[in-house]
């Protein structure tokens, strides 16, 4: 498998700098799923250098400010996949950034735990609601604008 990180679409990557690049997640959690990614090729978090894993939180940060200022949720669900025992599907490191919003799930408690627990999370069971889950062209256009900002 052509790994899609390292040669991301160019309708799913919003930003990269030398260290990270900041793409939209195909099979989103919900709307706005962005993931954080190193440019190199690297599986788990102990590959990394300590410049790529401070890129990495600079992306994540900057991931939310972008998410923030366009579609303005309420909060947010962040984490990493380490190993496949942990669910990571995709053998490149990435972060989720997910946005959250009031009433988007019937029961939120718990958070990142759900998958630990192995309960059933509405958001992700079945392949309808990653397609409803994706962003409204106008909120894309919105997003990739914010993150042009950058180069200028």
């Amino acid at each position: 498998m052509e790994c899609p990180f390292c040669r991301p679409k160019i309708d799913v990557l919003l930003y990269e700098d030398k260290l990270i690049r900041i793409l939209i997640d195909s099979y989103p959690a919900n709307r706005g799923h962005l993931l954080v990614v190193p440019r190199r090729h690297v599986e788990s978090w102990w590959e990394l250098s300590g410049e790529e894993k401070e890129a990495l939180l600079r992306g994540m940060e900057l991931a939310m400010e972008k998410l923030t200022q366009v579609l303005k949720p309420d909060g947010f669900n962040v984490g990493i996949n380490l190993g496949r025992a942990a669910g990571q599907t995709v053998p490149h490191l990435h972060v989720h950034v997910i946005p959250r919003w009031e009433g988007d799930s019937r029961n939120p408690r718990g958070g990142v735990r759900k998958a630990v627990l192995d309960l059933e999370d509405e958001n992700l069971s079945l392949k309808e609601r990653w397609i409803k889950n994706r962003l409204w062209e106008e909120e894309l256009n919105a997003l990739r604008e914010a993150f042009r900002e950058l180069d200028t």
